[in-house]
């Protein structure tokens, strides 16, 4: 590495070295930059060099190696005060604040030396002439640490009492200590109260809001402000994660992950962070974090996990119960050495009560990518239930299966085990081997055959035929259709001539007829679905469904099973009226089916039925009636729904939601489904499509932070093949408009050009050029500028390919602003601004549409007044006063047409107008011409007279004008 030869090089390389991450690399480069500028032989180039390695120590993990240089610091400052500039007396008294807090996060520190330091800190800032706010603060921080609260509250009010002045903290980091306190007496609400001017975004700082949004996780979950607690956690998480000195703000992000249900999560962020369990520069956020582990293996071990491997200290493989007994042990160590030191178990009773948390909230889905839930094995059911419950047992199956209820095949199954050995009537073993078949499927068909026989053997023919039946529906859902009808014919020729013979009833005689229409409509679904079903078949099918409701019309009363036949014979003849095309009558039907399912007590049926009527109401354009059908789907399902059928619900409601311009709500159920399809283990399918819908649900609502970490974490399981291009595209659209309103402006570009190169490929090319225009944006304003002019030179051909003069005028604006600022300088911006005037002229010459010229001409001005800005901002202020008076001769030339030119556009471009004009004004001013200046002003004022106080612009405008009449008017009086 080549030595540094003088003070500025030095002064460079250390601004350089504080962009770099936080971490030991950047550390050990200020410790080479020190010994740099001991051979300078500059006493005030080693000051700022002890300086810099102080800072980046005290924001690092190597925390505990700040005192060396702040001891040298200060006998410097006591030996040699006139070697410190300003600057450096004002930061040596600033870092007192760090080295008191410093130390009472370093255990072998005693007390008593802290106490010294605090005196120390008070006498020195007397004589400098400083508040005694930072020392009272100091004072607080002991006396909050050790557990001193009598001391601590007469410390905090007399902080909150004295002035503020340079030597304060920051508002933003005051108001966060302020609230920890608050949360340390048990009252959480006042902490966030005082938090809310900094969670706002009113005062902030290099590491804030980052810590308050992570000290807020807690207490906003106890105060049952769940939803608060993600979008601070997904907001607070992002600013956090590449901050190596933020652990102890770390860890409140896995004590969020503990405490809500997100143990997976947590355990993704203890992977990301292996360096934390061994950090030894900072013990006290080295104790927060192990208290946090331990919090979160414990809640794994307890959810029956404890045997599962986890992230830990290097070296060896961990389970989450061996890694509990470590973490709790190194905790409890680290706090015993804090208390030992302090003279109070206050620092223990903490990390006890920290580490012995309950969850807060059962699951909080966070919206981003991660596993499901972690969940221990079931534990087995006994196989042999006491035969004294088989009665029970088997009134309770009946009770179900009667009234249709959820889990009535279990039963009949927990009915199975109990009666192995157990002597049962021919009727009550033909129910469990009925049920039994209904379990197994396909490979129940067999024992369909056994209970029928034993049915038949019972007395109870009509039940014998309705067993075969089911049989024989069940091949039907094989594929095998002809066998199936061949197989229905007996039970239904039987069935109804034991009807008509008054030898079974009406539940008997329905289930067979239901079973053989059920058949038909397998007939007609298992014709292709892009062609029309044939005409004999659908009439088949509706006969067959009709002869179902004629019998059970006028006998449902309170069989809950008639009515389900029913009803579903509704839900059939509505399928039947989709294959016909007819989609209105259709959606009747389902709603129909719908309402007679829930009317007989059986919401959970209806799910299915509302689904559908919301995609035929969505399909007719009634988007009321889908987002009605929809609601109502979730609510039907209740509890029964699964996650699959939950998350497709959720997902679609937040579509037909955002369409209709509801993003907020559209956000929670997009939320809901990513959630559920995490659960149903479709995460990478249909759980990154409900993130990237998310994501896009946040951005509109302007929440840029947690938008960005939802669409970050739906971009790994997007695919071209499964969801396609144009969704990665969308999702790395978003992406970019996310980060570069949250200054990420680097990544931004990164994202749009990574789009703009699918997009590339796609026959329509707008997209394209778009996303190539913003990524030239992002580049210009990461200070790239070569590469932003690239970026606009291929968006301006495209443009141009496209024939939209609007985009390629405003890539070679954009250029000539690069030009200026680059080596090509002024001679290139100049002719990339005649060029941009060139193309809008040219189009305005062959463009007849009344509106499209408008749009021209509006172009036009703003290309013009442009010129006329960058031509006044060419010429440094120390140039000569010719080179000054000609480039604004210029620049007042190109504004001068810019107001002839809005003018022209009346009084829709008015404010575009009298902008230009008070632009030229102000240059006349400069070019000494008074009364030219003043005329000026005062078409400003006539322009807006009468207009509307109330509108902001036009009382700004007519400030300015009045400013400048006034200036010119003194001027000509002089």
């Amino acid at each position: 590495m080549t030595g540094i030869t003088d003070f500025g090089e030095l002064r460079r390389a250390m601004a350089e070295n504080s962009e770099e991450p936080e971490g030991p690399a950047r550390n050990a480069r200020a410790e080479q930059l020190l010994a740099e500028a001991e051979k300078l032989d500059v006493p005030l180039a080693v000051i700022e060099a002890l300086g810099h390695q102080l800072k980046v120590y005290n924001y690092s993990s190597e925390k505990d190696k700040m005192f060396v240089p702040f001891a040298r610091l200060l006998r410097m400052w006591d030996e040699r005060p006139e070697d410190f500039d300003e600057y450096e007396v004002h930061s040596l008294h600033w870092v007192f604040k760090w080295v008191s807090s410093g130390m009472l996060g370093q255990p072998h520190i005693p007390l008593a030396s802290i106490e010294k330091w605090l005196g120390e800190m008070e006498h020195r800032y007397r004589l400098a002439g400083h508040s005694e706010r930072a020392v009272r603060s100091a004072e607080f921080s002991v006396a909050s640490h050790v557990g001193d609260l009598a001391r601590a509250e007469r410390a905090y009010a007399a902080w909150l009492a004295a002035d503020r002045d340079t030597m304060a903290d920051c508002h933003a980091c005051e108001l966060h200590t302020q609230g920890e306190w608050q949360v340390q007496r048990e009252r959480d609400a006042d902490a966030l109260e005082l938090w809310k001017p900094v969670l706002e975004g009113e005062f902030t700082c290099a590491h804030e809001p980052h810590t308050v949004l992570a000290s807020s996780l807690a207490p906003l979950l106890r105060l049952g402000r769940a939803e608060e607690a993600r979008a601070h956690h997904l907001r607070g998480f992002r600013l956090v994660r590449p901050m190596e000195s933020m652990r102890g703000a770390y860890a409140d992000h896995v004590e969020f992950c503990a405490l809500s249900g997100n143990e997976a999560r947590g355990l993704e962020l203890l992977a990301e962070r292996p360096a934390y369990f061994t950090d030894s520069g900072n013990p006290r956020s080295g104790l927060d974090f192990l208290s946090v582990v331990t919090l979160l293996m414990d809640r794994l071990t307890e959810l029956g996990l404890g045997d599962q491997e986890v992230p830990g200290p290097a070296g060896r493989t961990w389970t989450a119960r061996e890694l509990a007994v470590h973490a709790r042990a190194e905790a409890l160590s680290l706090a015993a050495r804090f208390d030992g030191r302090n003279g109070t178990t206050h620092i223990g009773d903490g990390a006890r009560a920290r580490m012995d948390q309950r969850p807060l909230v059962e699951r909080l889905p966070l919206g981003v990518r991660s596993a499901a839930r972690p969940v221990a094995a079931p534990m087995p059911v006994p196989e042999v239930v006491p035969e004294k419950d088989l009665s029970a047992l088997l009134a309770e199956a009946r009770r179900l299966s009667d009234t249709l209820q959820p889990h009535a095949v279990e039963a009949w199954l927990a009915v199975a085990r109990a009666a192995e050995g157990a002597e049962l009537s021919a009727h009550d073993r033909a129910e469990i081997a009925d049920h039994q078949a209904m379990d197994r499927g396909p490979e129940g068909i067999a024992l369909f055959e056994r209970a029928a026989e034993l049915f038949a053997e019972a007395g109870d023919p009509g039940e014998a035929l309705a067993a075969r039946a089911r049989g024989a529906y069940v091949r039907a859902l094989t594929g095998e259709i002809d066998e199936a009808l061949a197989a229905i014919d007996a039970p239904y020729d039987g069935v109804l001539a034991l009807y008509a013979e008054d030898r079974t009833g009406v539940r008997q005689t329905a289930a067979v007829l239901m079973s053989r229409a059920r058949i038909l409509m397998r007939r007609v679904h298992g014709e292709s679905p892009d062609d029309t079903p044939g005409p004999g078949a659908l009439a088949a099918a509706e006969a067959a469904v009709r002869e179902v409701l004629a019998l059970v019309e006028g006998h449902t009363g309170d069989d809950v099973r008639l009515a389900a036949r029913g009803a579903e014979g509704q839900a059939m003849l509505a399928e039947l009226a989709v294959r016909a095309g007819d989609l209105e009558t259709a959606a009747g039907l389902f709603s129909k089916a719908s309402a007679a399912f829930v009317a007989a007590g059986l919401p959970w049926f209806a799910v299915e039925y509302e689904a559908r009527l919301a995609g035929l109401a969505h399909h007719l354009g009634d988007i009321t009636e889908a987002e009605r059908a929809l609601r109502a789907a979730l609510e039907h399902g209740g509890p029964y729904l699964e996650a699959p059928g939950r998350a497709q619900l959720h997902l679609q409601l937040a579509e037909v939601l955002g369409g209709r311009g509801r993003s907020e709500e559209a956000a929670e159920h997009a939320l809901e489904a990513a959630h559920w399809s995490d659960e149903a283990g479709e995460g990478p399918t249909l759980g990154a499509w409900a993130r990237h819908q998310l994501g896009g649900f946040l951005l509109r609502q302007g929440r840029w932070a947690e938008a960005a970490e939802v669409l970050e974490s739906a971009l790994p399981d997007l695919s071209a093949e499964t969801h396609g291009d144009g969704a990665i595209v969308q999702t790395q659209w978003w992406l970019g408009d996310c980060l570069s309103e949250l200054g990420e402006h680097r990544a931004a570009a990164e994202r749009r050009l990574q789009a703009a190169e699918i997009a590339r490929h796609w026959p329509e090319q707008n997209d394209h050029a778009t996303l190539a225009h913003l990524a030239a944006e992002s580049l210009g304003h990461a200070d790239l500028p070569a590469e932003a002019d690239r970026a606009y030179e291929r968006a301006g051909d495209l443009w141009r390919t496209l024939g939209n003069v609007h985009g390629l005028v405003r890539s070679l604006r954009a250029r000539a602003w690069l030009a200026l600022r680059a080596d090509r300088g002024l001679d290139r911006a100049r002719e990339l601004m005649a060029g941009a005037i060139e193309e809008c002229e040219a189009a305005l010459l062959v463009t007849d549409d009344q509106e499209a010229r408008q749009r021209l001409t509006g172009e036009l001005g703003h290309t013009h007044r442009q010129f006329g800005e960058l031509l006044a901002r060419s010429v440094a202020e120390e140039a000569e006063d010719t080179a000054i008076q000609a480039a604004f001769e210029d620049a007042l030339a190109e504004t001068a047409e810019s107001v002839t030119v809005f003018a022209a556009l009346g009084e829709g471009a008015v404010h575009t107008r009298t902008a230009a004009e008070l632009a030229a004004g102000w240059l006349e001013a400069d070019l000494s011409r008074s009364a030219d200046a003043a005329a000026r002003a005062r078409g400003v004022l006539k322009a807006y007279e009468g207009a509307d106080d109330g509108d902001e612009t036009v009382r700004s405008r007519r400030a300015e004008a009045e400013q400048l009449l006034q200036l010119m008017e003194e001027q000509t009086d002089k």
